[in-house]
């Protein structure tokens, strides 16, 4: 593999890690304003039972995956050769 292929897979791989980055930062955003439109839609409309805890949590859960797919390691690591060599091995069972 030649050293340009090489910079060019790297600079493609850390502009996809920069753009989870930076989309987790605006859904946060989103998740946020969304989360204070519908608590004062909830006051306004009297309050009791809270239910605007409902959008907020699934929310919540959706801002849990994308937070995890742009920081976690696990899902961020290259598909390395020694990577696809185990796996050709695990599906041939050689």
């Amino acid at each position: 593999m030649s050293a340009i292929y090489k910079d060019e897979e790297l600079r493609s791989m850390a502009k996809k890690s920069l753009k989870k980055k930076r989309d987790f930062k605006q859904y946060l955003g989103v998740w946020a304003g969304v989360s204070i439109l519908l608590t004062g839609i909830w006051a306004f409309s009297g309050g009791g039972y809270f239910w605007p805890i409902w959008a907020i949590s699934g929310m919540g859960v959706a801002a849990f995956f994308i937070g995890l797919d742009a920081y976690g390691k696990s899902f961020n690591r290259p598909i390395t050769e020694s990577d696809i060599e185990a796996e050709i091995k695990r599906l041939t069972g050689k």
